[in-house]
């Protein structure tokens, strides 16, 4: 008698029960449907297990035993698989990190948050590509990529959709794609070059038969079978760190590029041909940072933006993406899904366009949506209408924010960049309800499964729970 329908009956379970396979858990939405979650908690109150690991930004991901998360130490790229019940380490695997992309701080080698299906996990290093490993921590297949080119370094984490690994690579230099990886086997199922998209660092989301995903100037909508462009809706920031909210057949999007991205405060800038007749001193064809014509635009960080092939120098196309990018607007839109190819702006159905996040992705959770400025100011909306029900700094916890708002038990979960944590009502008009520290960095987003709550810190990983496990 063989066990191996029992195995695959086994495994079929596991997949089935993935209470946080993915970045923001399910679907990308940062809600769990969990109770009995924590309010007050800290190194020394209602902390279940923590468990030191090398440095990385990814998030943790949970299945029914096991939380899954990278890191990097030393040229390793490693993969760390913990239990979930105590936190042991069962197995930790790496590659080597054969090359070095450009990456600016915030962001290091292991910003992009694995994805499981319950039993096997896959994850990506932007200086190597896409490995697969299985509960046991064997290799299953790996796909290398890159060198990528993309100004802070790779942002965006793969997803699971119809049985692929889906991974999108925005990059500057007209090198953007989205590919779909088979997920049993490794091999590549479809490519969809995107070259008019420049560097951006968003998470795809499942939409129907279709990924949702926010780039630079516009959300795309692609099938999941072919990898096809079935529609786009113009007007997103330049810059998309954040990932879409979904319900009821209505995305909300936040994005911020620079803050002359302000309605009103926007730098207006010629048409090539007549920069470089007023411009260019040296007549070389081309533009240098001393030879720009505002002085904002000779910053540094700015021009570097711009300078896609890093030369020092602004050529047609760059000084084309350049009044592109100073000519979008930073805000919070709310966009009607479906149709089909360009759908114009009049799908956006209304916008905020006071400041935004800058990283932190808004969470639509209950009826309200919530976002978190840096400074920790918290805006609750109403989706229906872009109206802000309430505005305030959150108490404490005044600070950066990289991590997105998690909601679970009619509450929300903020996370700052000095590892404090508030926890607000989930409604309009929310009240604080604690605000806790963890005494170290936070740079990832919360899990949350089985009434607890997992957080990457600086230094490891943290689990904390006001009841025993389930």
């Amino acid at each position: 008698m063989t066990l191996a329908p029992f195995l695959l009956i086994a495994a079929a379970a596991r997949a089935a029960d993935v209470p946080w396979p993915q970045f923001r858990g399910p679907n990308a939405q940062g809600v769990s449907a969990d109770t009995g979650l924590p309010v007050e908690f800290g190194p020394d109150r209602n902390l279940i297990w923590k468990t030191p690991l090398p440095p990385g930004h990814s998030s943790p991901v949970v299945t029914r035993d096991r939380v899954f998360v990278t890191a990097f130490e030393g040229r390793e790229l490693a993969t760390f698989c913990l239990r979930r019940s105590d936190g042991r380490v069962l197995w930790r695997r790496g590659v080597e990190r054969s090359r070095e992309n450009p990456i600016r701080k915030p962001n290091n080698p292991a910003s992009a948050t694995p994805v499981t299906d319950g039993v096997n996990v896959f994850a990506f290093f932007q200086d190597f590509g896409l490995v697969s490993y299985d509960a046991s921590g064997r290799e299953r297949w790996r796909v290398p990529m890159g060198p990528f080119r993309v100004y802070y370094g790779h942002g965006a984490s793969p997803i699971l959709a119809d049985g692929a690994v889906i991974l999108p690579v925005d990059q500057d230099g007209g090198g953007s794609y989205l590919t779909a990886i088979d997920a049993r086997t490794g091999r590549e199922r479809w490519r969809t070059r995107r070259p008019e998209v420049i560097s951006g660092y968003s998470t795809p989301v499942i939409h129907g038969k279709e990924l949702l995903l926010a780039e630079s100037f516009q959300l795309s909508a692609y099938s999941i079978a072919t990898g096809e462009r079935t529609w786009f809706v113009p007007g997103l920031a330049c810059e998309m760190k954040s990932v879409p909210a979904i319900a009821e057949g209505r995305a909300y999007i936040n994005g911020w590029g620079f803050p002359e991205n302000q309605p009103g405060r926007q730098i207006a800038v010629d048409e090539f041909d007549v920069a470089l007749a007023r411009q260019d001193a040296d007549k070389d064809g081309k533009l240098s940072i001393a030879e720009m014509p505002h002085e904002r635009l000779k910053n540094r960080g700015y021009f570097g933006t711009f300078d896609l092939d890093a030369d020092g120098f602004l050529n047609r196309a760059e000084w084309g993406v350049a009044r592109a990018m100073l000519a979008s607007e930073n805000g919070l839109l709310a966009i009607a899904l479906g149709g089909g190819g360009n759908r114009g702006r009049e799908a956006i159905l209304w916008s905020y366009r006071k400041p935004v996040p800058q990283v932190p992705s808004t969470l639509l959770y209950r009826g309200v949506l919530f976002m978190v400025n840096d400074s920790g100011i918290l805006l609750s909306i109403d989706p229906a209408t872009g109206n802000v029900l309430k505005q305030d700094r959150l108490k404490g916890a005044i600070d950066k924010y990289f991590a997105s708002p998690v909601g679970a038990d009619g509450k929300v979960w903020l996370v700052s960049q000095d590892g404090t944590v508030s926890v607000v009502a989930a409604q309009g008009r929310w009240e604080t309800l604690a605000v806790n520290s963890l005494g170290e960095e936070v740079f990832a987003t919360p899990a949350i499964a089985g009434g607890r709550i997992y957080v990457r810190t600086a230094g490891g990983l943290m689990c904390f729970g006001s009841r025993p496990p389930r």
